[in-house]
């Protein structure tokens, strides 16, 4: 990578375009770019969720998310890449099923909060609900995106399991909805 980006400050952009991979150039607001950010923003979140200090177990699987979600905006700044696999979706399908194999089953809505670390997890949840609204939005015709949309999917469900599977390795009790706490609860 010495010689890839030699320049970042290229005024390139000034004028609201930018260019894809392929070299066209798009309006900064055209949607395909706007999943790009959203994409790039999950990525960054899973960083802060990183900076946390999960447990090995959370912190392998987010390290590969990240380069994950990294191939994904490098496939979508070329029209017509394929865009993830089967084995992507896989590999998040066997991380959720290996930390939720001993976690207590609901028997209540969790809030997020707890720690740090756990709230986090559950915002990065909410940030992969976001990019995968967008995607099921901008790739509803593309053929290719069934994989995509899989991961994004499988991700925000990854990302519960593991603020579950956080706070009991932390010994952090997660935070529960309660029905009386709720102004809607008919008083």
């Amino acid at each position: 990578m010495s010689d890839r980006l030699t320049k970042i400050v290229t005024r390139g952009g000034d004028k609201g375009e930018t260019s894809l991979g392929d070299g066209t150039r798009t309006p900064k607001d055209d949607p395909r770019i706007a999943l790009l950010g959203d994409v790039d923003e999950l990525n960054s979140w899973i960083g802060m969720i990183l900076s946390h200090d999960p447990g090995e177990t959370v912190r392998d699987v987010l390290a590969g998310v990240q380069h994950d979600l990294f191939d994904l905006g490098g496939a979508l700044c070329f029209p017509g890449a394929p865009l993830l696999s089967e084995r992507h979706v896989a590999r998040l399908d066997d991380a959720s099923a290996a930390l939720n194999a001993d976690l207590p089953p609901l028997k209540e809505f969790i809030l997020p909060g707890g720690a740090p670390l756990i709230a986090s997890l559950h915002v990065g949840r909410t940030v992969c609900r976001r990019v995968e609204r967008a995607a099921a939005a901008f790739l509803r015709a593309d053929a290719q995106a069934e994989r995509a949309l899989q991961y994004l999917n499988r991700l925000s469900d990854y990302l519960f399991i593991a603020a579950r599977f956080e706070a009991r390795r932390m010994n952090v009790r997660e935070v529960l909805w309660r029905k009386e706490a709720s102004l809607s609860s008919g008083d």
